[in-house]
Parts: C-alpha cells; structure tokens; sequence
C-alpha cells in the first residue's frame, strides 16, 4: 500500500487514491482540477488553506486504509 506523506504531490495523491478527491472538497480545496495545484504538495496546499498537514495527512492514510 502506498503511503500518503506531505511531500505527496496533489496530482499524484489524486491518481494513487481517488476517492482523496471528497475528502479534500470538504475540508475546502476546491481547486483540485486546476494544473497549478497538480504539482503542489500537501504540505503547500494545507498551508494555503489554513490546514494542519499532518492532520490532513493522518486521515488521508486513515481513508486509503479503511478501503483496502
């Protein structure tokens, strides 16, 4: 099972768990198809919006996990 880090960039978060897609709209990044936030990483990207990424990435790995 591939393992979820801040580094992990959104694009490529998005192609090993899809199903990260909800999860992120939730929590209000809204910018997921934009090619910009393809090469950002989580850390950036929860920096952006005021989100803690270790939480973030926490219940990321926690979802991918619960599906396999």
């Amino acid at each position: 099972m591939a393992q979820i880090s801040k580094d992990t960039k959104i694009g490529e978060l998005l192609n090993i768990f899809p199903d990260s897609a909800p999860i992120l709209m939730e929590i209000g990044m809204h910018c997921l198809g934009c090619p910009a936030s393809q090469m950002e990483t989580i850390e950036e990207a929860a920096m952006v919006h005021g989100i803690d990424s270790a939480l973030l990435v926490e219940k990321l790995n926690a979802a991918m996990a619960a599906q396999q």
